[in-house]
């Protein structure tokens, strides 16, 4: 019944036009996540949390137990020099991104939304899966680095459809006036993730001696990836595709090719979307991935310390992100969003500064601060991309937008910060580069148009 329904609504409505603002104020199909069953938007919500859940995981324990990776892999007298080039792995597999986002936007806006995801969470949790087998430079020479960076390519271009696809998955789904609230699962699972890879590392560093920790002790967390992806694909492969998309390809309206489409009739918000996700890109990885090492390396702080201070920010995060999705259905994208950039730009410094003092109380307020301020981001980001782009290049809008933006800045953020710091010798250097990040994410918002209230584009 209520796939005829969605048809039927499909093949009755109006389509606007596929491009800009006039798209939105012209007739448009209402929101057909609307006529979606309870029990159906759960399993939604469940089969979009735990894709990006295993993603950020990964990301998390490398991140968290890149200086055991480094001794593993790039066994260096300097040990800022073995941090750099972990790093530099960790940057390189953000720069297939792009390609992937093309290519699961292709597959999401020609083929669908669920066989997207379904595909994608498999390959990345069987890469991240792989880094547990790969062996240390001990005992394979040149031949561990090079194994480690061809899986974390792999990992890169999985996982750029994922947090795109997720979304797109969630805002299609959602009733009216609630489409922000939804939409924050996916930062909240990826922040689920980290809050779980930190607390994996900590213990690891409180129950596990160096050595152990450098021999086979930091290979455990990525094991867990194998169950979890294939519990995800599971419950992926049992759901029907969006409402919004079942319609177009009932009309026959999907895009053959939705990625050109996108350059040559929404480009401009393409450019948009972009400067939007460069605070989230910056500041997702330099206050909730890079800070332990930060904490630990720059300002001489134990492990267990760093990692105590990552997981408040990441408990304020979560605790703040869906009151952020509620607020941006009820203010407004633009205002929220705006909101977050303004606060950063006057307040990353100053937060700096407090974390130099070696004061940990402190150091807890700051790192309060900086995850609450990031959620106003993060919390309306995805349903501010979502709903900038209409549904047949939904997709592809979103994934290219936002893995372009954190391939250049995102994945590059904690090699960044070690190496401003480096070059500059000052502790702040990374707080100066989240204010820059902060600064352009503010013009591109502000030229973009308010999508909270209107009927998504189709």
């Amino acid at each position: 019944m209520t796939n005829q329904k969605n048809s039927n609504a499909g093949r009755t409505a109006t389509l606007p036009a596929a491009s800009g603002p006039a798209s939105v104020n012209g007739p448009a199909r209402p929101d057909l996540g609307d006529s979606v069953d309870k029990g159906t938007r759960k399993r939604v919500v469940v089969a979009s949390f735990i894709g990006n859940f295993v993603e950020w995981f990964d990301y998390a324990v490398y991140g968290y137990l890149a200086a055991t990776i480094a001794g593993a892999f790039f066994p260096t007298a300097d040990k800022q020099t073995g941090l750099l080039l972990t790093f530099g792995v960790f940057a390189i597999s953000f720069f297939v991104r792009p390609l992937g986002g093309f290519i699961w936007g292709q597959i999401g806006d020609r083929v669908g939304r669920k066989n997207a995801l379904s595909l994608s969470i498999l390959i990345m949790s069987g890469a991240t899966f792989a880094i547990a087998l790969i062996p240390g430079y001990n005992t394979i020479g040149i031949w561990a680095p090079i194994l480690l960076l061809m899986v974390r390519v792999v990992q890169g271009f999985s996982a750029a459809g994922e947090y795109a696809g997720a979304s797109a998955f969630l805002v299609e789904y959602a009733p009216a006036g609630k489409r922000g609230l939804y939409a924050a699962v996916v930062p909240a699972s990826t922040a689920a993730g980290l809050l779980l890879g930190s607390l994996i590392a900590a213990l690891l560093s409180l129950t596990l001696t160096p050595e152990q920790m450098h021999d086979w002790g930091w290979r455990l967390p990525f094991l867990l990836a194998a169950p979890m992806g294939l519990i995800g694909r599971y419950i992926r492969t049992k759901l029907e595709d969006t409402p919004a998309f079942r319609a177009l390809a009932a009309e026959d309206e999907a895009v053959k090719a939705p990625v050109a489409a996108l350059f040559r009739d929404h480009w401009r918000s393409l450019l948009l979307a972009v400067g939007a996700v460069l605070l989230n890109a910056v500041g997702f990885y330099v206050i909730l991935s890079y800070m332990p090492t930060y904490l630990s390396e720059e300002l001489g702080f134990g492990a267990t310390e760093s990692f105590l201070a990552t997981t408040i920010a990441l408990l304020t995060y979560i605790g703040f992100i869906f009151l952020t999705g509620m607020a941006s259905d009820r203010f407004g994208r633009k205002k929220v969003l705006m909101s977050a950039s303004v606060l950063f730009i006057f307040l990353t410094v100053p937060a700096f500064m407090l974390l130099d003092t070696g004061n940990f109380a402190l150091i807890l307020l700051v790192q309060i601060l900086l995850g609450a301020m990031l959620t106003l981001n993060d919390g309306t980001l995805p349903s501010f991309l979502a709903e900038l782009f209409p549904t047949r290049v939904r997709y592809s809008g979103f994934a290219v937008s936002f893995n372009l933006s954190n391939a250049l800045f995102g994945g590059t953020a904690p090699f960044m910060a070690t190496l401003l710091i480096a070059s500059s010798g000052s502790k702040l250097a990374p707080g100066w580069y989240l204010v820059a990040a902060a600064a352009i994410s503010l013009v591109a918002v502000m030229c973009a148009r308010e999508t909270s209230k209107a009927p998504l584009q189709h």
